[in-house]
């Protein structure tokens, strides 16, 4: 049977909506390949000349979130309350909302990829990756506010990209990401080779210099001062709803405290223990008196005691971390970004039966002020649980004064799936962009030491129990993505309105 050329086009945008949504979820799977990022892309660039292109990139940004995600509709069942089928309608929900941000990136690449269709490819190579880049960060900051799986976390194992952080931060390496792929999809439609061999070869070399030049001097830019002592616990208590099970999880974590505390060491050393976020639940430090006493105990054994704790303040509440030392609490970080749906319900008029997945009734407010906390010579800047995903707010820390980073939270939520790992992959782009120690600690994991380049020191994985040892040297440098988190995101958003800006030129003018 002979098939029509519209049903050959509608299959060939089908693949390439559906396949290429598949391909670039598993860029962020548990164990990422190296090489598919290079080429993940490509479909959706490709799909930018197709008809009905605003269909076929819904379709794609649907699939995408379902499947990338995939762990959200067992969180909703599991802790949310909602039936199976109500979890997965809501999951569906989710991905039309979240998809927004790739229908508007098609909407407005394919007059990009249009125009250039009898011009130069070099102007797609500029322009799409600038596109998509000003969209991945109006993500953060609009769109729903939830810039999860840049782009740049794709290449988190390709040598050269952490270090390139440093420079151009994680939406630098998207903008390189992109370029890559881009190149490739030009390929594709014009069938020539010299669109993909240079992006590839540009990127390859630029990331063999940022691998050799990117990481700064430890001589010039370490700290003068003895390194911290650090404990990082991961008691890997389970999201329990009684009492008794609860109670048998705060106990193993003073335990686990208590064991460490009383090791033997100088009188003169302290140590740092770090809990994970919800680690003490459903105990606060303000209205625990057990809690307080267990922690003034450990204090007194030499031990300052990092650790999350719902905070009141009149009629308000707060997800704090508090710094807990022989004179008492010294320093407390109130949360600044609050994880939509969970701490906040931001569509509770449209979708009230979201209602609240996390521990604590009621809706949180969020912090206004950074909140460092000294620890010796050290300054230590605190993301609680998905801010580490905001590059800019710990950019701000560290250029306040934060010589090391630290991120607690509670990962429990997702238990063994992709989730950990992606949260963990954004922890790493944050210590090599500003260039610091990031201290994380896990309820269930992935907790572990990263160093001051985004590789893992230590690490402890999920479903894991146990305590990581460290010795922590912050710095005072300042990395240029650092002083200027915000030039590679507004230069892109200036050239991608460059790019449509000629386009719309161009057709007047036609």
């Amino acid at each position: 049977m002979k098939i029509s050329p519209s049903w050959r086009e509608l299959a060939a945008s089908a693949s390439l909506a559906i396949g290429g949504a598949v391909l670039w979820s598993l860029c962020f799977t548990d164990r990422p390949s190296m090489w598919l990022p290079w080429v993940a892309l490509a479909p959706l660039f490709l799909l930018l000349g197709r008809r009905h292109v605003v269909i076929w990139g819904a379709l794609y940004a649907i699939l995408l979130w379902l499947t990338s995600m995939s762990w959200i509709a067992g969180t909703l069942g599991s802790f949310g309350g909602l039936s199976s089928t109500l979890a997965l309608v809501t999951q569906w929900l989710l991905a039309l909302y979240l998809g927004f941000d790739q229908v508007v990136f098609v909407l407005l690449g394919s007059v990009i990829w249009r125009r250039s269709r009898a011009g130069s490819w070099l102007h797609t190579l500029w322009a799409i990756p600038a596109l998509w880049v000003a969209i991945e960060w109006l993500r953060g900051v609009a769109f729903g506010r939830f810039p999860w799986n840049l782009a740049a976390y794709a290449w988190v194992d390709v040598p050269g990209a952490l270090p390139l952080a440093a420079w151009i931060g994680s939406f630098g390496v998207s903008f390189w990401v992109a370029l890559v792929n881009v190149g490739i999809a030009e390929s594709c439609r014009r069938r020539r080779w010299e669109p993909a061999v240079v992006s590839v070869l540009a990127a390859m070399t630029l990331l063999v210099l940022a691998g050799r030049f990117s990481h700064g001097s430890d001589r010039a830019h370490a700290r003068r001062s003895a390194a911290t002592d650090v404990r990082i616990i991961q008691p890997n208590n389970p999201i329990v709803h009684t009492w008794e099970a609860s109670w048998e999880g705060y106990l193993r974590l003073i335990e686990m405290s208590e064991a460490e505390c009383s090791a033997p060491r100088l009188p003169s050393d302290r140590l740092l223990l770090v809990w994970p976020e919800s680690a003490a639940w459903p105990h606060s430090h303000d209205t625990s008196p057990r809690l307080r006493e267990d922690v003034a105990r450990l204090a007194e054994q030499g031990c300052d005691v990092l650790l999350g704790s719902q905070i009141n303040e009149g009629d308000k509440a707060f997800n704090s971390a508090l710094l807990v030392t022989n004179e008492g609490p010294v320093a407390q970080y109130s949360k600044r970004k609050l994880v939509p749906w969970g701490e906040y319900v931001p569509l509770a008029e449209v979708l009230p039966f979201l209602g609240q997945v996390a521990r604590n009734a009621g809706s949180f407010t969020p912090g206004t002020e950074l909140g460092l906390m000294p620890v010796g010579d050290e300054r230590l800047g605190l993301a609680i649980c998905y801010e580490v995903i905001f590059p800019a707010l710990l950019a701000e820390q560290v250029a306040a004064g934060a010589s090391v980073l630290v991120n607690t939270t509670n990962d429990a939520w997702y238990g063994d799936t992709w989730a950990p790992h992606q949260h963990f992959r954004a922890a790493r782009f944050r210590a090599a962009e500003n260039r610091r120690p990031l201290i994380r600690a896990a309820l269930t994991g992935i907790s572990g030491l990263i160093d001051r380049r985004g590789s893992v020191d230590a690490v402890l994985g999920v479903n894991e129990r146990g305590v990581l040892s460290a010795r922590v040297t912050g710095s005072d440098e300042l990395t240029p993505y650092t002083r200027l988190p915000w030039l590679v995101p507004t230069a892109c958003a200036l050239l991608a309105a460059l790019a449509l800006a000629i386009c719309w030129r161009d057709r007047r003018v036609g």
